[in-house]
């Protein structure tokens, strides 16, 4: 799996940071960072909620 963040929607608000601390990251600079692009499977629920609960949905699951 892959994890895809369309950073030409994302507002930085790290709600995808609460549910995914390991693979997304908002720093002191105010923008998104990805910390991991290809998380193991066993983070897939986590991933899943963080592209649901980001409101601009400009995170994406490539397989």
């Amino acid at each position: 799996m892959k994890i895809v963040v369309d950073f030409d929607k994302c507002k930085s608000n790290a709600l995808c940071m609460a549910e995914a601390p390991e693979v997304f990251e908002v720093r002191d600079d105010n923008f998104l960072y990805i910390l991991n692009e290809n998380p193991g499977e066993e983070l897939r629920p986590q991933m899943e909620e963080a592209a649901r609960v980001c409101p601009t949905r400009a995170i994406s699951i490539q397989e």
